[in-house]
């Protein structure tokens, strides 16, 4: 019920929203001859440029040296801190990054999304890498779910693509309004559940403290039963033994092989006319791509679910604990290619979509965490490779911060584990992935609702723009 609530919720905001679009547009009808500086503030928000796929604004590149200054080590404290935590939360931290090296470092707007990109991609590797060597906190199973991740990864680069054209079409103050609406959804629904898990998690932790004060007979054996077990048992396999159990090459290269396909129609399409025969045509194989892969791991889980159903094996076919019926899988494909819409309007990895869609569907926080930013990894590296082709971002500034996201990945993970283990409560992600949404609700709400002021003093164009014009 609380699912649809907020299904409902995000429907209604969206549908209002655009809606309005059509009353400004037709209230701006003299304003029809764009003015130039428009397609640039337009483009300041949005990611029309993460995927490499022409441009908004002909407007000049900044690029600010990499010096010692006061912006440098603002903006490396800021990194370090949003990809630390952004990568815990499963959220990349682009809505936080993105500002940063706006407003503090100096960049323009599309060098700033690509840096993000290139901070993302640094802080998920890393992370990936952390999670790998670590194991499923209670079972025995990879902590890194390759169902769900080949699940989602194609729906999240099918949804990129239509956030690029969307950010192209939708006026600026639209894009403002979506994030926020979005933004202060999920970050409310997470926090929400957070609470809701740090409570039962104290009740099974007073119910540990009284399997321990419990009286015992002359053998020294308890003298009632408990089933309890704890969040985070302990390890007995070696890192080695762990990384080789973790690792399931043969899905690892399905995700390969989709991400190359990807990296390739995007390529040619970016080396295409636009709005030319040719460029429609790359655009739209996409569509049978995903379809073909996420077709492919739906019909897996949907029988495996149901052999097991037959069978009378309660356990589920993957970590989410959602019957997989054709309502629940039209969610997860919606969700997914929600998530990357806004990693296209934002320059984000899709995170902020995936990981609270994870939770949503009974993926316990460590496992959530660490699918989330493997597939972000595939996603983010897709658009750092396109940006490099475009010389979009100066390489001594990507790697200085691709240096600092990979650092903050890794020891993010390791001290939020630890303090995992050493409280027993996994909600602590939850916290910290609400915590990083709101954050960049913040950031990139204040920074939209400032700029369209200023489009609105200016009489400037409030409706919907020309895809092949702009």
């Amino acid at each position: 019920m609380e699912t649809k609530a907020f299904v409902l919720y995000l429907v209604t905001g969206f549908s209002l929203a655009v809606l309005s679009t059509y009353l400004l547009g037709n209230s701006h009808e003299d304003h029809l001859q764009l003015p130039a500086s428009l397609s640039s503030r337009n483009s300041n928000l949005t990611l029309y440029y993460s995927n490499g796929s022409g441009g908004l604004s002909s407007s000049e590149l900044v690029w600010p040296a990499l010096t010692f200054s006061w912006r440098t080590v603002l903006a490396t404290v800021i990194g370090f801190l949003g990809s630390a935590f952004g990568t815990v939360g499963g959220v990349g931290g682009g809505g936080i990054f993105v500002p940063m090296l706006n407003l503090v470092v100096g960049f323009d707007t599309k060098s700033a999304a690509a840096l993000s990109k290139c901070m993302i991609m640094g802080a998920s590797a890393s992370s990936v890498w952390f999670n790998l060597r670590v194991p499923h906190p209670t079972r025995n199973v990879p902590i890194i779910d390759y169902d769900l991740a080949l699940l989602f990864q194609p729906m999240l680069m099918l949804g990129i693509t239509i956030g690029v054209a969307l950010s192209v079409v939708f006026p600026y103050w639209l894009i403002t309004v979506l994030i926020i609406i979005l933004f202060l959804g999920t970050s409310s629904r997470s926090f929400c559940k957070a609470i809701s898990m740090w409570k039962e998690e104290t009740i099974m932790k007073k119910e540990f403290e009284k399997q321990q004060a419990a009286p015992v007979n002359s053998r020294g054996e308890l003298l009632i039963d408990a089933d309890y077990e704890p969040l985070v048992p302990k390890e007995e396999k070696t890192r080695m033994q762990i990384l080789r159990f973790n690792l399931r090459w043969k899905r690892i290269l399905a995700l390969v092989l989709v991400w190359v396909i990807f990296l390739a129609l995007q390529i040619l399409k970016n080396n295409s006319v636009v709005c030319g025969a040719w460029y429609w045509v790359l655009n739209f194989l996409q569509l049978p791509v995903a379809l073909v892969v996420f077709g492919y791991e739906v019909m897996k889980l949907y029988k495996e679910s149901k052999k097991r159903k037959l069978d009378g094996n309660p356990e589920a076919v993957c970590e989410a604990t959602i019957d997989w019926t054709a309502m629940s899988l039209t969610f997860c494909a919606f969700c997914g290619i929600l998530g990357g819409t806004v990693g296209g309007l934002l320059g984000s990895g899709g995170g902020f979509i995936l990981g609270p869609l994870l939770l949503e569907i009974g993926v316990i926080p460590q496992v959530a965490s660490a699918t989330a930013t493997f597939v972000m990894m595939f996603s983010s590296s897709l658009s750092v490779v396109e940006f490099y082709l475009l010389k979009r971002f100066p390489i001594p500034f990507a790697l200085y911060l691709i240096s600092i996201s990979v650092l903050a990945g890794f020891w993010g993970q390791f001290f939020v584990r630890k303090l995992v283990t050493l409280l027993k409560r996994a909600s602590i992600i939850i916290f910290i992935l609400s915590g990083v949404i709101f954050a960049s609700a913040l950031t990139m709400g204040i920074i939209g609702v400032e700029s369209s002021i200023t489009m609105i003093r200016h009489h400037e164009y409030m409706g919907f723009l020309s895809f092949c014009e702009n």
